[in-house]
Formats: C-alpha cells, structure tokens, sequence
C-alpha cells in the first residue's frame, strides 16, 4: 500500500474512533440520539490532526 493512502486510512480511523468514543459518551450521559450524534460530529472536529500525524510519524509501518 502507497504511503498516502496509509495516511489517509489511519487519519480516517482516528476520526472513526473519535466518532464512536464521542457517540458512546453522549449515550452514557444521557443524551437522546440526535444529541449523541452531534457529540459524535464534535469529536471528529475537535480531534487533535497534529497528535495523528506525528503518531503516524513516530510509528511508520502503522
């Protein structure tokens, strides 16, 4: 696999994981579906790009 399409692949799987953690959170606190969602949306925006990036950086064959 090409080295941009592993970047994008781990970048897509961080913003899954965000989503599902953002999701799971919002449901623990009590908040109905759409509000889970929105929780979901806002961890995919707040995620820290830079710490991905240099996680790729530091850990290549990942």
């Amino acid at each position: 696999m090409d080295a941009k399409r592993e970047f994008a692949e781990t970048i897509r799987d961080a913003c899954l994981k965000a989503a599902r953690a953002g999701y799971e959170n919002a449901g623990i606190s009590g908040f109905c579906e759409e509000g889970r969602w929105e929780c979901a949306l806002d961890a995919v925006r707040s995620l820290d790009l830079e710490a991905v990036i240099n996680a790729i950086q530091d850990n290549p064959k990942k």
